[in-house]
């Protein structure tokens, strides 16, 4: 059918569960495969600078509904983003 939107499969990259969602206007975040976290996050939850060799090679990796509404649900409740302290 011409009217419907291209569909594509993924994981989202906080709950790691499958989903179906449009390419053109899924929300996505910047992942960097060697580490699985976003460039400059630590697993500790910190943040340092990142590095440019961590930029290049990060993909941006869909989210999915259910994590997006928790995410504003959070930054509703407690009027703020999360937010991580820097890593000297």
């Amino acid at each position: 059918m011409p009217d419907e939107e291209p569909l594509d499969t993924g994981r989202c990259a906080a709950c790691r569960q499958t989903f179906e969602f449009d390419p053109r206007t899924v929300e996505t975040v910047l992942i960097d495969p060697q580490t699985t976290l976003p460039p400059g996050m630590t697993v500790l939850g910190s943040l340092r600078p990142a590095t440019p060799e961590a930029v290049a090679r990060s993909t941006d990796e869909p989210i999915c509904p259910k994590c997006l509404s928790r995410a504003r649900q959070f930054e509703a409740t407690t009027e703020s983003p999360p937010k991580w302290g820097t890593w000297p």
